[in-house]
């Protein structure tokens, strides 16, 4: 079978901090009235597994259709998963909890967890939101528990004022929380192991407080490190880390680009719409919204057909 882009099912998670955006900015059929934080575009973990939605290959998993074709969409023929990315959208009607993700000596301290580095891409913010980012400079580990008890955590993050068409690179170690008001593209390496340390003092509809992980929190946090160092970009390569590379795309109306086999690619399209195109056949059409997994081996066109933006995700 000759391969072609693959586009998946959107797996949606309610969360107490979503709102209706999704629907709002990209058509998502998410359930109306309820808090839709994410959407899960690209996922390989054991309880989230994406399904492919188009051609011969629809109805099957990312994870089933690698393990027919390794070289051929991920261009090793000896791959082994899971699929080193997760990728997201997350719609933030209110703010995020502080958390943090633990790199990979701190699960091996502790013997649990998965590593997990991360960045955010800012779609759209409301006037005046932010995101909190790193520890202030000279903040001890004793600090930080003592802000633990006093509820006031968030005092000593940096709040970092954000606008449509940044990138903020998170590393793993690294503790932050979004603020109300901002739809983000998230990509990140394949974990779900999150520890909450704060979460302002929110209760659920039933009342009780999510739960807290504050000594994983503690054990995974870099206290040494400055966050000033912590990239932000808008334009050309927004992340260049070990773990996958982030470029961005801006094409006008009839603009196209070529892609070359070689390297599997993931583009998240922003706004536009548009079409991939080998030889004269129009394969696979794409709309804002949309997040397209190129196969390793494909090579052939993608037509913009109003003005598009869009990120591409390499390995």
């Amino acid at each position: 079978m000759e391969l072609y882009p693959l586009k998946f099912e959107p797996i949606f998670k309610q969360r107490i901090w979503g709102g209706q955006k999704l629907r709002e900015y990209f058509n998502k059929d998410i359930p109306p009235f309820e808090k839709t934080g994410e959407s899960w575009e690209l996922a390989d973990l054991p309880d989230d597994k994406s399904v492919i939605t188009n051609g011969e290959l629809a109805g099957q998993t990312l994870a089933e259709a690698i393990e027919q074709y390794p070289g051929e969409i991920a261009g090793n023929a000896d791959f082994k998963e899971p699929f080193p990315l997760l990728i997201k959208l997350l719609d933030a009607e209110e703010v995020l909890s502080v958390q943090v993700h633990p790199d990979a000596e701190a699960c091996q301290r502790m013997a649990k967890g998965d590593p997990k580095t991360e960045c955010w891409y800012i779609i759209a913010a409301q006037p005046g939101a932010a995101i909190y980012k790193g520890l202030k400079k000279g903040v001890t580990k004793e600090d930080f528990e003592r802000a633990i008890a006093g509820g006031t955590v968030a005092d000593l993050l940096n709040k970092v004022v954000v606008k449509p068409g940044e990138c903020h690179f998170l590393p793993a170690g690294t503790p932050h929380a979004i603020g109300a008001g901002l739809l983000i593209a998230e990509i990140q390496t394949p974990s779900d192991t999150t520890y909450r340390v704060f979460d302002f003092n929110r209760v659920d509809k039933n009342g009780k407080s999510r739960p807290l992980h504050i000594a994983e929190a503690i054990e995974s946090i870099h206290f040494e490190q400055d966050s000033s160092d912590i990239p932000v970009t808008q334009s050309g390569r927004l992340v260049d880390s070990d773990y996958f590379k982030v470029d961005k795309g801006h094409r006008r109306d009839g603009g196209s680009e070529f892609m070359k086999p070689g390297k599997l690619k993931v583009l998240m399209i922003l706004s536009g719409n548009g079409k991939f195109r080998r030889d004269t056949e129009a394969e696979v059409e794409f709309k804002a919204g949309d997040t397209i997994l190129v196969p390793a081996c494909y090579q052939g066109a993608v037509e913009f057909d109003t003005e598009s933006e869009y990120l591409k995700v390499l390995l």
